[in-house]
């Protein structure tokens, strides 16, 4: 079973119901016994670093979820702000992150010939793979995601990295490191492309 972690900073609903159309058995839940019996889990988030590890800690879910992913080595997925949450922490505020990834989260900064784009970067982009990953397996050609972000990780280990994406520079767009996986992108947002990349996520 696939848990979708409730904190409420989250697409939850439209992440389910995507992978219930690629045959996933999912929930989406708070629940620590929920999430102790997953063998997978996905956390998303929309909204702020603070705000999102506050949820965290004030539901209690922040033991089981360290030993579901450093013990049980469980695979997780993390969705936008649910990626950041990973890192070490973020200029968006002053809290610690889970630091499952070594790593931390930073807002754009453009120089002088891209200081016209715009913040946060709503739009469609590709991907460029750095590394192969199972995440990635069979991915289509030119495929595109969906992006909504102003903050991006940046891996203090560059084997952290699958993908990289350009806007103004390029930035991570997607990590690995063992069972955490994080996309800064929405799949359930990128309609052929997204589903194929939960497709993989959920067949691991």
């Amino acid at each position: 079973m696939i848990v979708i972690i409730n904190y409420g900073m989250g697409n939850s609903g439209s992440i389910l119901n995507m992978l219930k159309k690629i045959g996933a058995d999912a929930i989406i839940s708070s629940n620590i016994e929920d999430i102790k019996n997953a063998n997978k889990l996905i956390l998303p988030g929309v909204g702020s670093f603070d705000n999102g590890i506050e949820n965290l800690v004030n539901l209690g879910l922040i033991p089981v979820l360290n030993s579901k992913i450093n013990e049980d080595k469980v695979p997780i997925l993390g969705i936008c702000l649910g990626m950041q949450l990973f890192t070490r922490g973020s200029e968006e505020g002053n809290l610690g992150g889970l630091g499952w990834i070594d790593g931390q989260t930073v807002r754009f900064r453009f120089d002088e010939a891209n200081k016209c784009l715009k913040i946060p970067n709503m739009d469609w982009n590709n991907v460029h793979i750095c590394k192969e990953g199972l995440l990635f397996k069979d991915i289509y050609e030119e495929s595109r995601f969906y992006f909504v972000h102003s903050y991006h990780v940046v891996c203090n280990d560059e084997k952290d990295i699958l993908t990289k994406t350009f806007y103004g520079y390029e930035f991570v767009s997607s990590l690995q490191n063992r069972n955490i996986m994080g996309v800064q992108f929405h799949p359930e947002k990128s309609h052929k492309y997204g589903m194929k990349l939960l497709k993989n996520f959920i067949e691991l």
